[in-house]
């Protein structure tokens, strides 16, 4: 992950890279032209998921590019809501954990199958001691 770009200008670079105006993305996402130029500009924060989604399937990002632009959006904090505050940071330090995460969305990981690796983390835990 790029440290120093920003959600808004990950925006503003995929938006142009494929030919897309603002007013065009601004009333695909049913918002004005201004709120979206204060988004790029980093003045004010992308606050509904279903606005990320619907910028990733307008701009026609590639999965990875998705994943950057949610971890963009998570590191500006626009897209935490309802997460434990104990794990955002743990998050997005760690690549291997939001790769997992997003298998386990991607596969629809059940809650025993989620128990069952929390059972094996434990296990090897008790080993390591």
């Amino acid at each position: 992950m790029n440290e120093k770009l920003t959600f808004g200008e990950f925006l503003t670079e995929k938006r142009k890279s494929r030919g897309v105006l603002m007013k065009d993305l601004a009333d695909e996402l049913g918002v004005s032209k201004v709120y979206l130029c204060d988004v790029e500009k980093g003045r004010r924060a992308v606050t509904k998921p279903e606005h990320l989604q619907k910028i990733a399937d307008y701009l026609n990002l590639s999965e990875e590019e998705r994943n950057t632009m949610y971890d963009l959006a998570a590191e500006a904090r626009t897209y935490q809501k309802g997460i434990s505050p104990d794990l955002p940071e743990y998050i997005m330090e760690n690549d291997i954990v939001r790769t997992a995460l997003r298998t386990a969305k991607k596969y629809n990981i059940s809650d025993s199958e989620w128990l069952d690796f929390i059972h094996r983390i434990e296990k090897g835990e008790k080993k390591r001691r």
